[in-house]
């Protein structure tokens, strides 16, 4: 393999960071086998802007933002400040029939933000947790209006909505589930919107989003309205791929939901906080959801906090007298995360990150669509800071890899290469073959330049390990 000109050739040196990882920190999502000295588990050291450092001293460009996350960048010492300033003051208390100062100004930001009337926040940990969360209010939701059946829950196939067991089964992803099953009852898939897998509907997306749509109610038909509590629907799907929603789409989600009074759930982990120019993504295609999930840009990674946010519907029954709703976490609404989150969403604004996400992610996708002159490029697609390139055996019939191509390619050439070569992105297979950029939202033109070029380099580089 060789290597881009600034980017350095790896060192099988093994750092005692390095080392320690290996003997005893537990990665996520991760094979912790066979890492030694020939293979030393990767160590990040410090990020400035739109690169990170690792523990040999190679700048790498941050193609994922960590992992969808640092919407503002690296090294943001405004942000380390008033999270110090925020632990010497009170670094914690629950939200456990309490409130703080900053969990409460966060609450009513975030209500001033959302669409609708999506006014009572409910703080997490983390975006499964938020997901978990909306299941249990939808849950107990229609118990408390007199409709104690309706407990299921529709999701699209291969889409990834968490790792808690009622996320989990809200996941559609079966390879993932497998390994823990039995899981919470209740969870149904209906196909999702790659319309590069349906090239029928080519010339025609607005009839494919109604295709789609309408697997929706053929779903919550077949299941029994009476049985059925929510719809949960990313913005942009993330697992196959930045699977964008044909014309349409959500719109029609939304009657089919109203029609059989069934909560429709915007899971904005990813997809808030401005990874598609806007706080909230439902605004920007078009649709109001009953219940929000957010997490990850919430704080650009300065600081661990998810949230569920809910309309004045949904909280109109838990406010009645003598109401309780029988859950919550430890460090859901920490004070310090929570502080952070109030400075990143006025740097965020002060800055005009969501403008810029607006004014560049055409020539974002332009740019990543120069890949596609190359064999192995079968789709560009995404929307925002947030894109996916598909890899293919054959461009021509759009056939993807088998289990042993995908094994040399996903998991054994391109995460190490495209590091290598100075790009931090995400090689995934949970769907079809795919890479996945979403930088930090003060990336521009020198970045995506930057990304293709790596990105040409390297996957001209994998047709040999095919």
């Amino acid at each position: 393999m060789t290597t881009l000109d600034n980017a350095t050739a790896p060192s099988t040196s093994q750092t005692p960071a390095a080392e320690s990882a290996a003997r005893h920190l537990w990665m996520h999502f991760a094979r912790m086998g066979g890492h030694g000295p020939e293979n030393p588990v990767p160590v990040i050291t410090r990020g400035e802007g739109v690169h990170i450092w690792d523990d040999r001293g190679r700048r790498v460009l941050d193609g994922l933002a960590g992992l969808f996350v640092v919407q503002a960048g690296h090294g943001r010492r405004e942000l380390a400040e008033v999270a110090a300033r925020q632990a010497a003051e009170l670094a914690y208390f629950p939200v456990w029939g309490y409130a703080t100062p900053p969990a409460a100004e966060l609450a009513e930001r975030l209500a001033h933000l959302a669409p609708g009337d999506l006014n009572r926040v409910f703080f997490t940990s983390g975006g499964g947790e938020a997901v978990e969360s909306a299941w249990k209010v939808a849950k107990q939701y229609f118990k408390l209006v007199g409709k104690p059946l309706k407990h299921k829950v529709i999701s699209r196939s291969v889409a990834y909505h968490g790792t808690p067991h009622g996320a989990m089964a809200i996941t559609g992803l079966p390879k993932m589930k497998q390994d823990f099953e039995p899981l919470a009852p209740g969870g149904f898939r209906v196909p999702n919107t790659n319309i590069y897998r349906h090239p029928e509907f080519a010339d025609d997306p607005e009839a494919f989003g109604r295709w789609a749509a309408d697997r929706v109610e053929e779903a919550i038909l077949f299941e029994g309205p009476d049985t059925v509590a929510a719809v949960v629907l990313e913005p942009v799907q993330n697992s196959g791929g930045c699977l964008t929603a044909p014309p349409g789409y959500f719109a029609r989600v939304r009657e089919i939901c109203d029609r059989h009074d069934v909560l429709l759930v915007s899971d904005e982990v990813i997809c808030a906080f401005g990874r598609h120019g806007h706080t909230f993504a439902c605004d920007k295609f078009g649709y109001v959801p009953d219940l929000i999930t957010c997490a990850k840009g919430m704080t650009s990674g300065y600081g661990p906090l998810g949230a569920l946010i809910a309309s004045d519907r949904v909280m109109e029954p838990f406010l009645r007298p003598g109401v309780t709703f029988p859950h919550g976490y430890t460090w859901g609404g920490h004070p310090v995360s929570a502080a952070v989150a109030l400075a990143n969403l006025d740097l965020v604004q002060e800055e005009g990150l969501h403008q810029r996400v607006l004014d560049n992610e055409r020539t974002f996708g332009e740019t990543l669509g120069k890949l596609l002159d190359l064999p192995i490029v079968g789709d560009v697609r995404g929307d925002g800071y947030f894109w996916a390139v598909e890899l293919v055996r054959d461009k021509a019939t759009r056939e993807t890899f088998d289990a042993a191509e995908r094994e040399r390619l996903v998991r054994g050439f391109l995460p190490g290469a495209l590091f290598d070569n100075g790009l931090y992105c995400r090689p995934d297979d949970r769907g079809d073959v795919v890479v996945q950029l979403a930088p930090p939202l003060t990336a521009g033109q020198a970045e995506f330049d930057e990304i293709e070029r790596i990105l040409r380099h390297t996957l001209l580089e994998a047709t040999s390990v095919l």
